[in-house]
């Protein structure tokens, strides 16, 4: 039987700050466990947090960037739950009044657009990090504190492929908006996802199931299939009422959701207000200012870059994947580089670069200022599209301004006498090859051009060498 399946996500996302969200203590990654740790974090009696001003600053940002309703007030609770990883025996949270709720954004979706609905995104503390040994766990207090948004999505996503649709939207408006690094492979992203199904007519939703901290979107993908399946499979068989509401994890050897726990609901936790950190205000003058900073994001891009300059959905994937790509490129046009040029060179070369090397756009050398020195070199014939990508490379290599490769020596001979001369030569030492291709032999035309760029050893500019040859051979 065919089934409807509905998902809601749960996106954790650690954001870019010098302190915790709620103590002075380092927000950094160190190999040296419990070293950004003070006695705020380890709720030692008599400390009090203060509030980080600029994790609220950028928690209000995204609730802009989700179309959410912002409230007037800034406000904290106490989410109280007992475990090794919380030393204070509660977590500092947003419940009563979250710094954003009722969002919706409309986000690209296979030529398309997918609406999805925001319940909620609120400003937390992190959990310490625990590592399960086979006979003991340790704990690393250094994630303990450490600032992170939360966004609750409404049960509006259908399958696999949506959800991390929209997990991949969120990541780059993140990056986008410079508040995180958004980077799984270093835990700043994780996810809970909530499967249920129901029957494509039915109007009441199904057992939701919880999958607790997955920790990439490959992992998010394959645990909604897997839990569909599984969901599906015990519907078929008469035995739905062995899905129950439970928090589950996946594994990623048997690509398979595992038994956790049973699901806590919100009583359980005993909310309530946090009454060390009194609500203050936020002004409709800050809101805008933040509002003020919200760059243009990756498929506001996408639409301009199709719109503007005709680029494939290919092209713009590539020029939008990073905010740093996409501002390369704008900047190589607003210095004057054709569009479709600088297109070509940035999902190339560049890309070539920054894959092969495996290093990121903040560690690119070559600025958009030499790409265009290089560019513009081509134009004016002094060097050929192959010496440019041969200097493209050496200037990334050595780290040197690319003047430094083009010279008298390896200019490119553009000189139509000069080649002229070159290409007599050829010809009356070719009398076989140039009657073969008077005679209709028209790949000979390949041969020829080949004998000069060996006789220039490869600097005769193909354009002209060309001409040259069509205007002595096609006679």
């Amino acid at each position: 039987m065919k089934y409807k399946a509905v998902i809601g996500l749960e996106m954790h996302c650690e954001l870019k700050s010098n302190a915790k969200v709620f103590s002075p203590s380092r927000n950094a990654y160190s190999e040296v466990p419990n070293s950004h740790v003070n006695a705020i974090d380890l709720a030692f009696p008599g400390v009090m947090p203060v509030v980080n001003r600029k994790c609220v600053k950028d928690s209000i940002k995204m609730a802009m960037v989700l179309n959410c309703r912002v409230p007037e007030y800034m406000l904290f609770d106490r989410k109280n739950y007992f475990y090794p990883d919380l030393p204070k025996g509660y977590q500092l949270t947003q419940f009563t009044v979250p710094v954003g709720v009722h969002g919706h954004v409309d986000i690209p979706y296979e030529g398309g657009i997918l609406p999805v609905d925001i319940h909620d995104i609120h400003l937390e503390e992190d959990a310490a990090s625990m590592d399960h040994l086979e006979n003991t766990s340790v704990i690393d207090y250094n994630r303990g504190g450490v600032p992170l948004l939360e966004l609750v999505t409404e049960p509006c996503l259908h399958s696999a492929k949506e959800a991390v649709a929209f997990l991949e939207f969120m990541r780059s408006a993140y990056q986008y908006c410079d508040v995180s690094e958004a980077d799984s492979k270093k835990g700043q992203i994780r996810c809970d996802v909530n499967v249920s199904i129901m029957d494509e007519d039915a109007e009441e939703l199904g057992t939701r199931v919880e999958i607790k901290n997955v920790n990439s979107f490959g992992n998010v993908h394959d645990a909604i299939v897997y839990e569909i399946k599984r969901q599906s499979d015990l519907k078929d068989a008469g035995r739905y009422d062995e899905v129950v509401q439970e928090t589950r994890r996946f594994d990623e050897e048997s690509g398979r959701t595992v038994h956790m726990r049973s699901k806590e609901d919100a009583v359980d936790y005993k909310y309530f207000v946090e009454p060390n950190i009194p609500r203050y205000r936020i002004t409709p003058e800050w809101k805008e200012s933040i509002r003020r900073e919200i760059p243009r994001l990756s498929h506001e891009r996408r639409k301009a870059y199709m719109d503007a300059y005709g680029f494939n959905d290919t092209e713009v994937s590539v020029l939008t994947r990073e905010k740093a790509i996409s501002d390369y490129f704008e900047k190589c046009v607003v210095l004057g580089m054709d569009p479709k040029e600088a297109c070509n060179w940035v999902t190339g070369n560049v890309e070539a670069w920054l894959h092969r090397t495996e290093t990121s756009m903040e560690d690119f050398y070559l600025t958009p200022e030499m790409l265009k020195f290089i560019v513009d070199h081509v134009k004016s014939g002094v060097i050929s599209g192959k010496q440019a990508k041969e200097i493209f490379i050496k200037v990334l290599e050595e780290r040197k301004e690319p003047a430094a490769y083009i010279s008298r020596e390896n200019a490119q001979i553009s000189d139509a006498g000069e080649l002229e001369k070159i290409i007599d030569e050829i010809i009356a030492r070719s009398p076989k090859e140039v009657e073969g291709y008077r005679n209709g032999r028209d790949r000979l035309f390949d041969y020829f051009v080949g004998q000069v760029m060996k006789a220039t050893r490869g600097k005769a500019n193909p354009i002209v060498t060309k001409d040259i040859l069509h205007s002595k051979l096609d006679v």
